[in-house]
């Protein structure tokens, strides 16, 4: 069967000159495109229903109308119409990505997750968190009773464990080499980290990481997640981990993110959870070596298959 990946163009909300590259979904998508065992479909947009199980009316109403508009641009992003059917967009695309993997055993989102949205505004070009989105989406479908998330942009996820705090049916976990808190990111992890709850749990890697060393700290963090039995993993897999990202501190080369998926893909394989995944981060000048990074994502599930 062929892998489900989720991508609509309505994706990239026109934001002008930024940092966050949006027309990299489109690029990833044509790259996909383009392998014969996965198949590109359009995901419907998240419901109101299905964001306000997780974000406040008054937040939901102002990306909808952008007023406040302090608040309709908290994520940092500037506002527009388009703004909000985007970012239903995004989400749908997880709930979608995560359904088939119920279905499949895998599918994919080409687009983020969004872990900075908190439950009443938004953080880090994040607007709602579709991680969260789509766990309690399937939660309230009776698809699911448990979700894992594993995080592994450069940036811990504080919304995703905000989030996850008060929900005992998610365990999240954040591997991360820059700290990230009121709408700040902290580059050295041995002067500032996060600390962890009973159901979120994280890893801080050290400046100059390399590839041993990731895959050290993963190896001691996925028995955590085996050991919740979830029915489903939510995966972010980031690509600003990337040694030229402007943002990261870490050794890792495109090969080394790639090995990180591909232990991802085992585990799960191994432990008999469906793997739902989404595209994360990625600020590096060169878009095309972000895309590589993303499609190597694609290429470590299928090595894992083997």
């Amino acid at each position: 069967m062929k892998l489900a990946a989720f991508h609509h163009p309505g994706f990239a909300a026109p934001i002008g000159e930024h940092i966050m590259p949006m027309r990299k979904f489109a690029l990833v998508a044509e790259e996909v495109a383009k392998m014969p065992d996965v198949t590109l479909a359009e995901p419907l947009p998240a419901t109101g229903a299905d964001l306000l199980r997780v974000h406040t009316r008054e937040y939901v109403d102002a990306i909808r109308s952008g007023e406040p508009r302090a608040l309709a641009e908290s994520q940092k992003f500037p506002w527009s119409p388009a703004l909000f059917p985007s970012v239903c967009l995004t989400s749908g695309a997880c709930i979608a990505a995560a359904r088939a993997a119920l279905r499949d055993g895998a599918g994919a989102a080409i687009a983020s997750g969004f872990h900075h949205a908190c439950a009443d505004h938004g953080e880090g070009f994040c607007t709602f968190n579709g991680l969260i989105v789509a766990a309690d989406a399937l939660l309230a479908a009776g698809e699911v009773r448990h979700v894992a998330i594993l995080d592994m942009d450069l940036h811990y996820g504080n919304g995703t464990a905000q989030l996850a705090a008060t929900r005992p049916h998610i365990f999240a976990v954040s591997i991360y080499g820059n700290d990230y808190r009121d709408n700040v990111p902290y580059r050295d992890v041995s002067v500032r980290r996060h600390g962890d709850g009973e159901n979120h749990r994280s890893s801080a890697l050290p400046a100059g990481c390399d590839r041993t060393t990731m895959l050290r700290a993963m190896d001691d963090a996925l028995p955590l997640i085996a050991a919740r039995k979830p029915d489903l993993l939510l995966y972010q897999a980031g690509a600003d981990p990337y040694f030229e990202d402007p943002y990261s501190p870490l050794a890792l080369d495109a090969d080394d993110l790639r090995a990180r998926d591909r232990r991802v893909f085992e585990f799960a394989r191994e432990h008999g959870i469906p793997v739902a995944w989404v595209l994360a981060g990625g600020y590096t000048r060169d878009i095309t070596k972000i895309v590589r990074i993303h499609t190597g994502t694609f290429d470590a599930w299928r090595e894992a298959r083997k």
